[in-house]
């Protein structure tokens, strides 16, 4: 049986998003929230890393790179989803370019729900993500995941004033 040998690495790719979720995703890296009190360390180079954290909404233009990115990941490996636009679009969907998630460009292996999500959120997605890593290691099939459901509303048009 395999184990992990270090403390899992991880890279980061936005693919269009606001930001929002990643100011969050850099503040679980600052002194306050501390991921690497969990052994999480973030690292530039996908070649070393064992998660990948998707932001932001997958559209034509950025799947490609997101796909090389990904490939460029030693095995096995996981994926972070990060917001609601990485499940579905967000704010994005139905744009004429959005995919309308990121499991349809990579297998997904933890959603974290939230516009933004919030950093204590986030760090419980990488340490479920942490966890799925090393059932792959040993070589057991981790459970499938479930993608949080996004409801939209319709913007509230004014009634006429009569």
């Amino acid at each position: 049986m395999a184990k992990l040998a270090r403390s899992p690495w991880v890279v980061h790719y936005n693919c269009n998003s606001c930001n929002g979720c990643d100011i969050e995703f850099l503040a679980c890296l600052t002194p306050m929230y501390d991921a690497e009190r969990f052994g999480v360390l973030h690292v530039g180079n996908p070649k070393h890393a064992d998660v990948l954290v998707v932001t932001g909404s997958v559209n034509h233009r950025n799947a490609r790179v997101l796909r090389n990115v990904y490939d460029q990941m030693p095995d096995p490996k996981v994926v972070v989803a990060l917001g609601v636009c990485t499940s579905s679009g967000g704010i994005f969907a139905g744009c004429y370019n959005v995919f309308g998630g990121v499991e349809k460009v990579l297998p997904v292996d933890v959603f974290v729900p939230g516009c933004p999500p919030r950093p204590e959120a986030i760090l419980d997605g990488i340490v479920k993500a942490a966890a799925r890593l090393g059932a792959k290691i040993r070589g057991e099939t981790p459970p499938p995941v479930e993608k949080p459901k996004a409801a939209f509303q319709p913007a509230a048009v004014p009634e006429e004033k009569k």
